[in-house]
């Protein structure tokens, strides 16, 4: 089992920054890659930036240029730095970790961290 605890949401302006981190434990050995989804509200769950246990990164289209994923292995921890803030951007945001046990793969996710920009 993976637990995901995420913290570091707020309310911002637009223009500003963020920075979220997302701890796991448990485990953690068992960790292919993590990342960040978010979620605005009547729209479904999209992914933000991802990052592989070897370091290799993905970012959606809409935050290429503006956020940063990078990651702490003596920690545990993901974080997302996040830059010229948009109204956009508002939305709940869900770390998750994804582990592969011989061929099953298992799915995991924390309880979100509100980011709310305003204009």
């Amino acid at each position: 089992q993976v637990q995901l605890v995420e913290s570091g949401g707020g309310l911002v302006r637009a223009g500003g920054s963020l920075r979220l981190s997302c701890a796991a434990s448990g485990s953690i050995d068992s960790i292919n890659a993590m990342g960040w989804y978010r979620q605005a509200l009547g729209k479904q769950r999209e992914l933000v930036a991802t990052i592989t246990r070897g370091g290799s990164t993905n970012y959606a289209d809409s935050v290429k240029g503006r956020f940063t994923i990078s990651r702490d292995n003596a920690k545990n921890t993901v974080n997302l730095q996040m830059d010229s803030l948009k109204p956009e951007d508002t939305a709940v945001y869900y770390c998750y970790a994804y582990s592969w046990v011989a061929v099953y793969k298992y799915d995991y996710w924390g309880q979100g961290t509100r980011v709310t920009v305003s204009s």
